[in-house]
């Protein structure tokens, strides 16, 4: 039990100083705020506020525990500081030029007909479309283990109030990563956002991209205007790769880059590169990076791969966190508990970069998984989390008490005076 309440403390302590870079600038009960909700979250695995007030276990009646957070939840405005210093904290563990993977979302709330501003979304997973909420997110790979830490998540509703279009949450998305991020970070983009309003924006901000592309999507190639699927269907393939599924099973790849042009574009130049081997029709991205390399097409198909990090990340988030199943009602509301589920999310990141740390790897043996350590330990680390939670039974609310400076009476107490012969 002593090693348990030991490492215990010392991931709470952990947590605190992540929670007090992350909350500069912002209130003492903000800051216990944001505290409490991440710490609750990640003891819990749940986003319910029931759940994340017994994990608190405060000397109070549960209900006043329940109440006062979803106050705060309705009421947070610290938004912008809150995400602009997590940002700056977690850049610390990405690459020089970091990987930035775009991507919507949904989230389904089909037994939840008065939430507010809920509209009609297309599930993901089924295909059906149910009531819900659209997501954008956005998440930049880590330098070591390539992890996926969230760096933007977006709920927004098609019937709210100052909606404008699904192109208009998206350049705010990028708006977004422009402010905090420079111009060579590779933004990766699936086929979804394959449109001339995404190009044109990232071409006249000069920043590096990588998307891949549609079959229908029209290219000029030597001066001629060429659908893109018939120009893939030319090459062959210059360099042969392989690659590793996730169950186990390699595979030959066969790359190659030509010079393209768009025809909304046609002053720019761009390379398409082409990926035949993942199935029948070959794999066609495109990007703007330019480097004296005729390595430019691995390095190019290998950080679109990477893109499924993100489908990765979304999975954790719904399935680690139960995050479908929240029961907050208003848009405020749900909006702050995305963001501090984003955060306690990105923690579990940053941990998981550094597998060799002994907590990291002590938080993994307690997850008492059947096999062996997975690469993507995102899971395994928070079930360490909640399981080591669990057995320890403590206020967490004592230790963000401010420490009162002690009364103890020292010799400091008789400046100069001589103290021979007191008794």
């Amino acid at each position: 039990m002593t090693h348990y309440t030991t490492l215990a403390n010392n991931i709470k302590r952990k947590l605190i100083k992540f929670s007090e870079t992350i909350c500069q600038g912002l209130s003492r009960p903000d800051f216990k705020f944001v505290t409490q909700m991440l710490y609750g979250l990640l003891a819990s695995g749940s986003c319910q506020l029931s759940e994340i007030s017994r994990s608190l276990n405060e000397d109070i009646a549960l209900k006043k525990t329940i109440e006062r957070l979803s106050r705060h939840l309705a009421t947070f405005s610290g938004q912008d500081k809150l995400i602009s210093n997590y940002i700056e904290k977690v850049k610390t563990n990405l690459a020089k030029t970091p990987i930035l993977l775009i991507d919507g979302s949904d989230i389904t709330k089909p037994h939840s007909p008065h939430m507010e501003y809920i509209s009609k979304v297309r599930d993901g997973s089924t295909g059906e479309i149910a009531n819900g909420y659209h997501t954008l997110g956005i998440t930049a790979l880590s330098a070591t283990e390539k992890m996926p830490i969230p760096i933007y998540h977006k709920i927004y509703s098609s019937v709210e109030p100052g909606f404008i279009s699904e192109d208009t949450e998206v350049l705010t998305g990028l708006n977004f990563l422009s402010k905090h991020f420079h111009k060579k970070s590779v933004r990766a983009f699936d086929r979804g956002y394959d449109a001339n309003i995404y190009f044109e924006r990232l071409i006249d901000a000069d920043e590096s991209f990588v998307t891949r592309i549609k079959k229908n999507r029209t290219l000029i190639y030597k001066g001629k205007k060429i659908n893109s699927l018939e120009l893939a269907g030319r090459f062959k393939g210059k360099y042969l790769l392989k690659f590793r599924k996730k169950n186990g099973f390699e595979v030959d790849v066969k790359v190659t880059s030509i010079p393209v042009q768009l025809p909304c574009r046609a002053d720019t130049q761009l390379h398409l590169v082409i990926v035949k081997g993942f199935g029948k029709t070959p794999l066609m991205l495109l990007t703007n990076i330019h480097v004296k390399d005729d390595r430019l097409p691995i390095v190019i198909s290998k950080v679109y791969l990477l893109r499924w990090r993100i489908e990765e990340y979304y999975r954790f988030k719904k399935q680690q966190f139960n995050y479908e199943d929240f029961r907050v009602r208003g848009i405020q509301s749900i909006r702050n508990l995305d963001l501090l589920v984003t955060i306690a999310t990105g923690h579990i990141a940053i941990m998981a970069d550094k597998p060799q740390r002994i907590t990291t790897y002590a938080l993994m043996d307690i997850s008492k998984r059947v096999f062996d350590f997975p690469k993507f330990s995102l899971y395994a680390l928070t079930d360490g989390l909640t399981t080591l939670f669990s057995r320890i039974s403590m206020n967490f609310s004592n230790h963000l008490r401010k420490r009162r400076k002690s009364l103890q009476l020292t010799l400091d107490i008789w400046g100069g005076f001589d103290c021979v012969g007191i008794e």
